[in-house]
């Protein structure tokens, strides 16, 4: 039995010629995979294969992007040029990601600061803390890590981060790190950090206008919440 390719399926089934018919929005997560190995196996077509990688991470597709090649080449059907091609096509989105964000540089709500810094920090797998600082329009001077931490840590020292904003002449802050355990909710000692970072602010005259714990698809706001 031969492969079965994309030219052999039925019209509608074919995800190219959807593509060009229907737009790239009318395409599935399975569909835009498919295009992207060409071809399924002896048993299965290109998008069933998709479909079947997908169910693997149960649909997320920032849990594919973190599957090696020598994990993609597991399923039946992929070797190694179609798991590359699955790594570089992922990769190539979330740097697009991340170009939109830096687009964007002016913070208005919680959710700018999310935007900037999940590409970033989002699927780590251990943490990280970071600080978006601002001028007087709220706009971003520099974005700079502070500190890399282990699986469920990371030791912020307070003293670097203000030099480094005095540094800039930046007038506020935004400090955020990540949860790989994908939990939002803060420690006490993210709160603790918080109102240190907080209390030397007022003193330099650098406001703390929020700290984001962030993790894949989520965030934490301590300005939204009511703990600044």
């Amino acid at each position: 039995m031969e492969k079965l390719t994309i030219k052999s399926w039925a019209l509608d089934d074919r995800p190219r010629e959807k593509l060009v018919a229907k737009g790239k929005n009318a395409l599935s997560d399975a569909e835009l995979i498919a295009i992207l190995i060409g071809s399924g196996n002896r048993n299965e077509s290109a998008v069933a294969l998709s479909k079947r990688i997908l169910n693997s991470v149960e649909g997320n597709i920032n849990a594919l992007a973190k599957l090696s090649v020598e994990k993609l080449m597991t399923f039946k059907g992929i070797g190694e040029a179609k798991a590359i091609s699955i790594i570089t096509g992922l990769e190539l989105g979330k740097r697009r990601q991340l170009e939109i964000a830096l687009e964007k540089p002016k913070i208005t709500s919680s959710k700018d600061g999310f935007n900037i810094m999940q590409p970033i920090i989002g699927d780590l797998e251990h943490e990280e803390f970071w600080v978006l600082f601002l001028n007087n329009s709220n706009k971003v001077l520099a974005k700079n890590q502070i500190s890399k931490g282990g699986l469920t840590a990371t030791i912020v020292d307070v003293r670097l981060l203000f030099k480094q904003a005095l540094e800039l002449t930046s007038v506020a802050m935004i400090v955020c790190h990540n949860h790989p355990s994908g939990k939002l909710e803060p420690s006490n000692a993210d709160k603790q950090l918080t109102q240190k970072i907080k209390q030397a602010g007022t003193t330099l005259d650098i406001k703390l206008l929020d700290h984001l714990i962030i993790t894949e698809k989520a965030y934490f706001s301590f300005a939204d919440e009511g703990l600044l």
